[in-house]
C-alpha cells in the first residue's frame, strides 16, 4: 500500500513570533522555520507503517514556497522514498491546498493519506477533511492510535467526551494528533541519503489548480501581554479579591 504523507513548512515552534509594525502579517524575516509538529508525527507514524511492512512506499507532499524542500529533506531523512513539492509563493487558503493534494491522490492512487491535524501558524483544521470530501475518501480526524488491516483502519479519535474508535474503509484520509507518536531524530547518514532521494517540484499550472484567494487578512495583532501577579497577605485578602476585584465568586 502506497501512503501519501503532508507537510507544511511553518515558524519553528521554539520562536516567539512577532508581528509587523504595519500589522499586516507575521515577520518572517531571520525566523526559523521547521516541519509543522503534526505533520512530523504524521510522517513518522508513515515510515512505522513501512518498517512494518504495511505500507510499500511512503510519499511525502508540500505546497509552497522553494524553501520548503528544506522540510521535505527533513523527512525523506526520517525514512520516507521520495517527495512532491507544488511550489509558489502565494497565500495559501486550506481549500487551495485540499485541491492540490487532491490532484496529486488522483496521480498517486495511495491508499492511506496521512497528515497533521492542524498547523500551528494558522491553525485552521480544514485541509483533512475538505481532501476526504474531494476524492471521496473515508476521514478520521485527531487520532491517537491506529490499526491497519488488508481492507479498512480502525482508528482511535480523541473527541470532547473521549475516546471514539472508527473502522474506515481504505482509502481514507487521517490526521494525526499529539499522542499517536513520538518522532525519531534523523541520523546524519540518513540526513546525506536523503539528498539523493528523488524530489519532484511542480507548480499549480501543471496541476490544473487556480491559485486563488478569497479572504484577505484585515489586521494581525500580537496576544495581549499578561499582567503581574500580586501576592496576598490573608485568605480573607485573597477571598475579597477574588469577589470584589476578579468576580469569579
Amino acid at each position: 500500500m502506497k501512503v501519501l504523507v503532508t507537510v507544511k513548512r511553518v515558524i519553528d515552534y521554539n520562536v516567539k513570533v512577532r508581528v509587523l509594525a504595519d500589522h499586516s502579517d507575521v515577520d518572517l524575516k531571520n525566523v526559523k522555520m521547521a516541519m509543522n509538529p503534526f505533520c512530523e508525527i504524521a510522517v513518522e507514524q508513515a515510515i512505522r507503517l513501512k518498517e512494518a511492512g504495511v505500507a510499500s512506499e511512503v510519499i511525502v507532499a508540500s505546497v509552497g514556497p522553494s524553501a520548503a524542500q528544506e522540510q521535505l529533506r527533513t523527512a525523506l531523512a526520517m525514512g520516507a522514498d521520495r517527495a512532491i513539492l507544488v511550489e509558489t509563493d502565494e497565500k495559501l487558503e486550506s481549500l487551495t491546498v485540499a485541491k492540490t493534494l487532491a490532484k496529486i491522490c488522483e496521480s498517486e492512487q495511495p491508499g492511506l493519506v496521512l497528515m497533521g491535524k492542524q498547523s500551528i501558524d494558522t491553525d485552521n483544521n480544514q485541509t483533512g477533511q475538505m481532501l476526504a470530501a474531494l476524492i471521496g475518501a473515508a476521514q478520521g480526524t485527531f487520532i491517537s492510535e491506529m490499526r491497519v488491516s488488508a481492507e479498512e483502519v480502525e482508528v482511535t479519535r480523541e473527541v470532547d467526551g473521549g475516546l471514539q474508535t472508527l473502522a474506515l474503509r481504505l482509502p481514507a484520509v487521517l490526521t494525526a494528533d499529539l499522542r499517536l507518536n513520538e518522532p525519531r531524530y534523523a541520523k546524519l547518514p540518513d540526513i546525506m541519503k536523503a539528498k539523493k532521494k528523488p524530489l519532484e517540484i511542480k507548480t499549480p499550472a501543471d496541476l490544473g489548480v487556480e491559485v486563488k484567494a478569497n479572504t484577505r487578512v484585515l489586521k494581525v495583532v500580537p496576544p495581549a501581554e499578561r499582567q503581574a501577579g500580586i501576592k496576598v497577605s490573608s485568605v480573607a485578602e485573597l477571598v475579597d479579591k477574588l469577589k470584589n476585584e476578579a468576580k469569579v465568586i
